[in-house]
């Protein structure tokens, strides 16, 4: 007998996503699907199913005894209001609350920290300075740029154990069932690298501390902060609808005999999700929405891959933090520069370690990585790549093409696109074009690829274990 729902209330950013079920007829939801097949996640509350949903974000739920939602509304409203503070002051209070939290989320327990080139995992490693109980990591992919010397040398700083991995050509094939089964088919499981690496990783430590959502919280989203909804909506559009996203999700649409227009029906979508954020600052704005949505349905859902081994704890996903930034004024958030003059004040040994963006510059000298005399640099971090193309080894830099690229990589791929067994879900004639478009253009078409791969996955092991039961 199934259990009544409790009550429940979410945090501003949840760790990880949580469902329940409404007591109507279990279908399919299509249309939802279509907008997963665009954009990779699922929309507000959506999920494969007309009858489940996701809990939102900073909502407080009541259910009955029959787990009825009873009540549900929010507990928590993202806002601008900035305080007539000084730069110098937000930075005081950031490292304050960066530094608690981090302390209070990992007390006594040893510290598993994948580092990369950027500036997130930079600020915890500098957090965690004067432990000895941390375990660094980081990884690169096999025939890429050499991410791992970056983490390298930010451990050594540091003092902190490390090891450095490659992330082999095609090793999603052996363990593809289980990545779909961690992570629910919510998100796609082609391009979170961690797969890769967990089982090295499950002995290193007790916790998992993550910096993701730093660089969203902590930077402006790129446009006047005085442009109006229609431009907010189509920055918006823009950055979660992804390339060939829109086409695959269409022709889904028209061979499920939705009713409309895709397109249409994705822009009332956003521009609804959008117009309940009542704040006037874009930058501010857009933020929030990629906070709600973006964070709690994309990354999230991706951050099951680390849960799967171990604890998960993430600063800048906290209650405080999120609380803290809507009230940061927006010139102090531009540019990453708490987190920049952070680094500088607490390591400047770790700040001047290449910043990965814009390396061979650091963060004292990465505003002049476009200046003249920066060129010989550019010069070079250009021509490794030309040496490599003379030699035909083609650089890699996204996990597709540790995947789908490569004669075996292409047997493993279209023995799961093609199996007989999809075409419940996904027609064949979509599936065969889209491949083939794959084959002209990947670029263009690896997204498409990547969603079809993740709805073929869990029509496999989902859909007809349910059909079956």
């Amino acid at each position: 007998m199934k259990q009544p729902q409790r009550d429940i209330s979410t945090k501003i950013i949840p760790d990880l996503p949580t469902y329940y079920d409404l007591a109507i007829s279990r279908e399919l939801d299509y249309k939802a699907i279509c907008c997963f097949a665009a954009i990779g996640f699922f929309l507000d509350d959506d999920t494969y199913y007309t009858n489940q949903k996701a809990f939102r974000p900073a909502t407080s739920y009541a259910f009955d005894e029959r787990g009825n939602v009873l009540k549900q509304e929010p507990n928590f409203q993202w806002h601008y209001s900035p305080r007539d503070i000084s730069f110098s002051q937000a930075l005081d209070e950031f490292t304050y609350l960066f530094e608690k939290l981090v302390g209070e989320t990992t007390h006594n327990q040893r510290v598993i920290l994948p580092i990369s080139g950027g500036l997130d995992s930079r600020t915890l490693a500098v957090a965690l300075r004067h432990r000895n109980d941390v375990f660094a990591y980081s990884y690169e992919f096999e025939n890429g740029i050499g991410e791992n010397a970056y983490g390298k040398a930010i451990a050594k700083e540091c003092n902190f154990d490390f090891e450095g991995y490659t992330i082999p050509k095609g090793y999603l094939w052996k363990d593809i069932e289980h990545a779909a089964k961690t992570n629910g088919c919510y998100a796609d499981f082609t391009n979170p690298r961690q797969v890769a690496v967990l089982d090295k990783l499950k002995n290193k430590g007790d916790v998992f501390l993550l910096g993701h959502w730093g660089d969203v919280l902590f930077d402006d989203m790129g446009v006047d902060s005085v442009v109006g909804f229609e431009e907010q909506l189509a920055v918006i559009k823009k950055k979660v609808i992804k390339k060939g996203g829109a086409e695959l999700a269409q022709s889904l649409w028209e061979a499920w005999g939705i009713s409309g227009n895709f397109d249409n029906y994705l822009n009332e979508r956003l521009r609804l999700l959008l117009g309940k954020i009542s704040i006037d600052d874009a930058n501010a704005r857009i933020r929030a929405f990629k906070s709600m949505h973006w964070a709690t349905r994309w990354t999230s859902s991706n951050l099951t891959f680390f849960d799967s081994i171990r604890d998960i704890t993430l600063p800048y996903y906290q209650d405080a933090m999120c609380k803290f930034i809507c009230t940061v004024p927006e010139k102090f958030l531009a540019g990453r520069k708490i987190q920049i003059e952070y680094l500088k004040s607490v390591s400047p040994e770790v700040a001047s370690i290449p910043w990965q963006k814009y390396a061979p510059a650091n963060l004292y000298t990465f505003q002049k990585y476009y200046s003249l005399s920066n060129l010989p640099g550019r010069i070079i971090r250009k021509s490794s790549s030309l040496v490599r193309s003379l030699f035909n080894k083609e650089l890699v830099t996204r996990n597709w093409e540790l995947q789908f690229v490569g004669r075996s990589n292409e047997e493993f791929l279209k023995s799961y696109l093609l199996d007989k067994s999809n075409s419940n879900l996904l027609p064949e004639p979509i599936v065969d074009t889209f491949y083939k478009a794959f084959q002209r253009d990947r670029l263009g078409y690896a997204h498409s690829i990547t969603m079809l791969l993740t709805l073929s996955m869990f029509s496999r092991l989902f859909l007809m274990k349910e059909q079956n039961e």
